[in-house]
């Protein structure tokens, strides 16, 4: 009986929340960033998409709150205008506004209250004032059949209190009619041309039967409420910004969940997500921002295009960023029939919990993605986290894919264009990188395990990978794999098989089996004198092994056995505080250089081969 200990890894996940009962990784709770009453910052991308006009500013996104987003009026309240309504009529209490038949229109900035029924009429705020107009729904239901049921043509900034205890209902109706054939606005159930806020306690159900269901040309804020949209095309919408900061939304769009899409300026086309909780099931995108996407907290579930069952025929991305994708917290469950987190330029993840099943790629950003927390659990997709530069800092990832777990693809001299790896017999060379500097990095894959069209550069955590069956795949594929620190532990077929490279300080091993191992065989790896190394029963059929460890030390002689049994804890296939009952020695060598190899058909060359893949989805 032998102990199954390795005292790297274990000091390396009793660090860990994930391993420190030797099982995978638990959800743990996320406390939301408590921001100011009045301003938040959220980091920003620097990168600038190529649609827009301007530079991207450096400093960060800072999301200022005036007093009246945050402030609920009442209809009790001193100098309330008060609004009935009444079927087809509406009665009118106070100033500012003005009725003619079934629309009301609002000329001056104030409170006002609206209550009762309205059938096929229209709210309409058109004011010169500087000033804010509040509209407390206060048990409203409004209907139009041809137009907007709630029209902000012109306004400071509107703000919709929904009032405590209330449900309001906004519906429009398929088809509007426009005074002339060049006019297209306005084209959501609620519109606002200018700066709008929702807030309160109290629920709002839109009903978009035309296109969108809340809509405004500039910012857009929700700060409380229960809302519910159903629209045939995008949610909500805000041209140059869509800030949550608190509420209960729930979404289901043909289009677009939530939307900003402002393409001229740099500075806006971006969606902020301090807090809340976000339901939304969208034929497309579930968040999309033309520049920037930022989350802070909130707790998030995204069903897009059908779900991870196939890729879909549009863009059905889960969180969507033109420039940046920034998480620094919040609780993520998403299904997605295209990428589940996506940036056209950058991604950074410093906090959260991720639940990402994609029918496509689980993270892609197109140049780079770095991870330096949070707790990203992949369950389905076809690569797992995909970019050019991949660097992971720390953090728990557990990933499944049925292609490459992590993949960096080479950017072309022309374009900047992503390229996959290369047909059979081709060299993984290329710029892409990827740098391990700690986290628990768990992969699972059909493909390659680790695909770097370029370099690696691991210097502390822990990765384990349960790689490919097939020999045109490698659990690790690279041009170059160098190692300081750190565990690894790399499990796949032998037909590709490649560890770390001699440009390496710590060492590795390398083994082929004679033959294919069936899935659950435990390798283990001991010294002569029974100082376990490593006991590893990978999930699928393997051949190959290679382990790297700061404890293998050059000159020591270490016993390789297959099968046997072991008792003790399992994370991600291995094994820790047990014992380990000996089955059939394989091999035994001595270590003479940085990378030792035995076994047959040894690969293990430091330059990736490339092989084929399976068809993206």
């Amino acid at each position: 009986m032998r102990q199954v200990v390795t005292l790297f890894l274990l000091a390396t996940l009793l660090a860990m929340p994930a391993a420190c009962s030797g099982k995978a990784a638990a959800p743990t709770a996320i406390v939301p960033v408590v921001q100011p009453v009045s301003r938040s910052t959220v980091a920003a991308g620097v990168a600038v998409s190529t649609r827009q006009a301007s530079a991207t500013p450096t400093s960060p996104v800072v999301v200022e709150y005036d007093k009246d987003d945050l402030t609920v009026a009442s209809a009790s309240q001193a100098n309330v205008s008060t609004v009935k309504l009444a079927g087809d009529g509406i009665s009118f209490v106070g100033k500012g506004a003005a009725v003619k038949g079934k629309v009301l229109t609002i000329s001056s900035a104030g409170t006002y209250s609206i209550s009762g029924k309205l059938n096929d009429g229209q709210i309409v705020v058109d004011t010169k004032d500087a000033a804010t107009v509040m509209l407390v729904l206060n048990g409203a239901d409004i209907t139009n059949t041809t137009s907007s049921a709630i029209y902000v043509a012109n306004a400071e900034k509107t703000v919709i209190t929904l009032a405590e205890g209330t449900q309001n209902t906004v519906t429009d109706g398929a088809k509007y009619v426009f005074p002339d054939a060049k006019t297209d606005e306005p084209n959501a159930a609620i519109f606002s041309k200018d700066d709008l806020t929702i807030n309160g306690s109290g629920a709002l159900t839109v009903v978009a039967n035309y296109n969108n269901g809340i809509a405004s040309k500039d910012d857009l804020k929700i700060t409380g409420g229960n809302i519910t949209v159903n629209a045939v095309n995008d949610g909500i919408k805000g041209r140059d910004s869509i800030v949550v900061k608190d509420g209960t939304i729930t979404v289901k769009a043909g289009g677009d969940g939530l939307q900003a899409n402002n393409d001229e300026d740099a500075k806006k086309g971006y969606v902020a997500i301090e807090g809340g909780t976000l339901n939304i099931t969208a034929g497309m995108d579930g968040i999309q921002a033309e520049t920037r996407l930022m989350v802070s907290g909130g707790n998030i579930t995204l069903l897009t295009g059908g779900g991870n069952a196939r890729k879909a025929a549009d863009s059905a991305k889960g969180l969507k960023a033109g420039v940046a994708l920034t998480v620094t917290g919040g609780v993520f469950s998403v299904n997605s029939g295209d990428d589940a987190l996506h940036s056209n330029n950058s991604i950074t993840i410093s906090g959260g919990e991720f639940l990402l099943a994609s029918a496509d790629d689980a993270i892609h950003a197109d140049a780079t993605l770095e991870v330096s927390g949070g707790d990203v659990r992949i369950t389905k997709s076809y690569e797992g986290m995909e970019s050019n530069k991949i660097t992971i800092n720390a953090g728990t990832i557990h990933l499944v894919a049925s292609d490459d777990g992590i993949n960096g693809p080479s950017t072309s001299s022309s374009g900047g264009a992503m390229q996959g790896r290369p047909g059979p017999g081709g060299f993984e060379s290329g710029d892409s990188h990827l740098t391990v500097n700690g986290g628990y990095i768990a992969v699972n894959a059909l493909g390659d395990g680790i695909d770097i069209n370029g370099a690696v550069d691991m210097t502390g955590g822990t990765v384990i990978v349960n790689g490919p069956t097939s020999n045109n795949n490698g659990a690790l594929d690279h041009a170059g794999f160098k190692i300081t620190g750190g565990f690894l532990v790399a499990a796949g077929s032998a037909g590709m098989a490649q560890a770390p490279d001699t440009s390496s300080t710590q060492y590795s091993l390398i083994y082929n089996f004679a033959s294919a191992q069936a899935a659950g065989t435990l390798v283990h790896i001991e010294t002569k004198d029974g100082k376990a190394l490593l006991t590893f029963a990978p999930a699928k059929t393997y051949q190959s092994i290679v382990i790297s460890s700061p404890e293998i030390k050059n000159g020591s002689t270490y016993v390789v056995y297959s099968g046997g049994r072991a008792t003790g804890t399992v994370a991600d296939s291995l094994y820790s505080d047990g014992t380990y009952t000996a089955g059939t020695q394989v091999a035994s060598y001595t270590i003479s250089s940085i990378v030792t190899g035995a076994g047959a058909g040894m690969g293990g060359m430091p330059g990736g081969r490339g092989g084929t893949r399976p068809t993206r989805p």
